[in-house]
């Protein structure tokens, strides 16, 4: 029997995927591995998230429903030395309980080498009502290497209450830290998530991570970005290196990519070389 097609009910599952992109001579991208496993379906596309030369592309397919609490879900993606690669995925990611209400985990674990580009283009996770999800990222990327970084959390499926989530996301360049946080939502959370100094009425949060080489000489700028506040609020940090942190909240899912994408694109504008 397919074992992709079955869950042990008293421990989860435990499932690997990983993902090599390595330049393949004649200017391109290869895929040497790409070996999905139990929910983590992948398949080669095009590129996703805009052109990208001649990089690969590869979705991300759920192939079962996944994570239920008690699953152990990993993701590992390696950008070799000039390669460039984008990754996407078919559906969001929705967090469900499990039949004993234990806790889930996923964890993404991200490596570019030097001259290396990764496009990591997720669509939301979203925790379902009574789920328990403990997510974390971790990219590690040498000196010249790039990155888009999408990360987005929904609270709750349309009208439910949300159920337990905490993520870390944490990025290193060449060893040094760039980024450490963690965001804790839901029951257990710490008292005052849902208060107005942190989400209030929005039940939607994102963040776009970009690591360009070209922020060293010329650097984000800290700003609000406009918006209605019904729709939402966002904000372009910078970070302490050639990078820059957008972070939004809103409404719902469809609103919080729209605030995403226009910070994008003003960093992208303020940062372009004089003509």
């Amino acid at each position: 029997m397919n074992d992709v097609a079955v869950r042990d009910t008293a421990r989860g599952v435990v499932a690997t995927a990983r993902i090599v992109a390595a330049p393949d001579g004649h200017g391109g991208t290869a895929l040497p591995v790409l070996a999905g496993d139990g929910p983590l379906a992948l398949r080669r596309s095009r590129v996703v998230g805009g052109a990208d030369g001649e990089g690969a592309g590869v979705m991300v397919v759920g192939a079962m429903s996944a994570p239920l609490g008690g699953d152990r879900l990993r993701i590992e993606a390696e950008v070799g030395q000039g390669a460039r690669l984008a990754v996407g995925s078919a559906a969001a990611t929705v967090s469900l309980p499990g039949r004993d209400g234990g806790r889930a985990t996923y964890d993404v674990r991200l490596t570019v080498r030097a001259g290396g580009a990764l496009r990591w283009l997720p669509e939301p996770v979203i925790a379902a009502h009574r789920s328990d999800l403990r997510m974390t990222t971790r990219v590690d990327l040498a000196p010249g290497a790039r990155l888009l970084l999408r990360d987005e959390q929904i609270l709750g499926r349309h009208a439910e209450p949300p159920g337990r989530l905490s993520t870390r996301l944490t990025a290193h360049l060449d060893g040094r830290p760039l980024l450490d946080q963690e965001l804790r939502f839901g029951p257990g959370a710490p008292t005052g998530w849902d208060g107005p100094a942190v989400l209030g009425r929005y039940r939607a949060v994102g963040q776009l991570l970009l690591i360009e080489p070209g922020f060293a000489d010329l650097p984000a700028v800290a700003r609000t970005l406009p918006a209605d506040p019904a729709e939402g609020r966002a904000a372009v940090t910078p970070l302490a290196g050639p990078a820059a942190l957008i972070t939004a909240v809103a409404a719902d899912g469809l609103r919080l990519r729209r605030l995403l994408d226009a910070g994008l694109a003003a960093v992208r504008a303020a940062s372009a070389p004089a003509d």
